[in-house]
């Protein structure tokens, strides 16, 4: 059964994403890129190359530790007999061993945020005191400890109930959650780390609309984050879907940059809306939820045999599993992610027609959160959900001696 849901799925999942991905975002492909230097000054080169070298460090220290610990208690059988000595009904003790799990991860790779967070401070990325830095880090865990013991019960409750079915029933329930908590994600999960106003009327706003109405999107809103209070860094995205679709702009960036500017950003966004890629990200996020949990099933049952997940004892393999499946599928949805983005951006410039307000706010974003010009190509493969902003500025320039309308609609 899982294998067959596992070779279905995924062979809906590519064909989705052959069809809805722009696997080509850019006719013809980018030419040699611009050198690092051409962009920045040697002083911000230097700065850049520092701090993420350190913040990688931390980083990638942390996430080893945690897929190292994860690994030992899950595919060791270490966790197992920590799990047996628990006692109380099964539910309790599937809820426990999960909690122990993620308590367990959570301290180990603490010291290394505490780490992070004191080297963003030290190079004045962050804003955010002690108090409110370890608020971030409760509520985190919390949220983390209540979906991860909600995911495991409700897995262990059908592998018990449904011996043969349980994976295909599981999926089918992950698939309608990611689409649930896509729609609600900026009426219910973002309020929870940010306080929201509306954008104020004024020419921004009225100059925003227009840029929608003439593109033909819809927005419910465009709102302000308070994240001066937590970070220096400059943001905006496009949550939700349909009545909760939303554009979310970081405070200081409505503050600190020009008009122009914040167009091409908004423009950007915009055109995530356009394009419907929350949308589509959701139905590639809801059929791959359902083959992952297929795989998990095949390597769960694999290692423990058939109707193990009925026993909490499986509860640590479960989590270690799912914890090193998401580091393999991380290339996946972030070259997926690449492509979007890309497209977004050739999108502002033919909107916004104005190549080097595109240019200043790119680098200006990257200067603010000294973003690495040239990182390591395997972590940009691996990690980066962006293109990197020498890309970016390429694109810009190869627009512009092009003569860009040749790239739009």
């Amino acid at each position: 059964m899982a294998t067959l849901q596992v070779v279905l799925a995924g062979a809906v999942f590519v064909a989705l994403a052959w069809w809805l991905v722009p696997w080509r975002p850019v006719p013809g492909g980018l030419g040699q890129l611009v050198l690092p230097d051409e962009v920045f000054t040697s002083d911000e080169l230097a700065r850049a190359e520092s701090y993420s070298q350190a913040a990688r460090a931390w980083s990638w220290t942390s996430l080893a530790l945690s897929l190292a610990l994860a690994a030992v208690l899950g595919f060791t059988g270490l966790g197992a007999r920590l799990v047996d000595r628990l006692r109380g009904p099964w539910w309790l003790r599937s809820a426990v061993a999960a909690a122990g799990f993620v308590l367990a991860t959570t301290l180990l790779s603490l010291g290394f945020r505490i780490g992070l967070w004191q080297l963003r401070r030290s190079y004045g990325l962050s804003t955010q005191e002690v108090g409110g830095f370890l608020r971030d880090v409760g509520v985190g865990l919390a949220m983390d400890l209540l979906i991860s013991c909600l995911a495991v019960v409700v897995t262990v409750g059908l592998a018990r109930r449904l011996v043969r079915a349980w994976p295909a029933v599981l999926g089918a329930l992950a698939a309608v959650t990611v689409v649930v908590v896509s729609f609600v994600y900026p009426v219910v999960v973002e309020p929870i780390s940010n306080d929201f106003e509306p954008l104020p009327p004024g020419e921004l706003r009225d100059r925003i609309t227009e840029v929608a109405a003439a593109e033909g999107v819809r927005i419910e809103d465009v709102v302000v984050a308070d994240a001066s209070r937590r970070t220096t860094t400059l943001n905006a995205w496009v949550s939700g879907f349909g009545a909760t679709r939303r554009v979310v702009l970081y405070d200081n960036l409505v503050e600190e940059t020009s008009s122009d500017e914040l167009m091409v950003i908004v423009a950007h966004e915009l055109a995530h809306a356009r394009e419907q890629d929350v949308v589509v990200g959701t139905t590639l996020g809801a059929v791959g939820a359902f083959v992952a949990v297929g795989l998990v099933a095949l390597v769960v049952t694999r290692a423990r045999g058939a109707g193990a997940l009925a026993h909490p004892r499986t509860v640590p393999l479960l989590l270690a599993v799912v914890a090193v499946a998401s580091q393999l599928a991380a290339p996946v949805q972030n070259g997926i992610s690449r492509q979007v983005e890309m497209r977004a951006d050739l999108e502002a410039l033919c909107v916004g027609e104005d190549p080097g307000a595109f240019v200043a706010v790119q680098t200006e974003l990257a200067r603010r959160s000294l973003s690495d010009p040239t990182p390591p190509a395997w972590s940009q493969w691996w990690w980066g959900s962006h293109p990197r902003v020498l890309e970016r500025v390429t694109l810009a320039r190869e627009w512009e001696q092009r003569g860009g309308r040749q790239w739009c609609d």
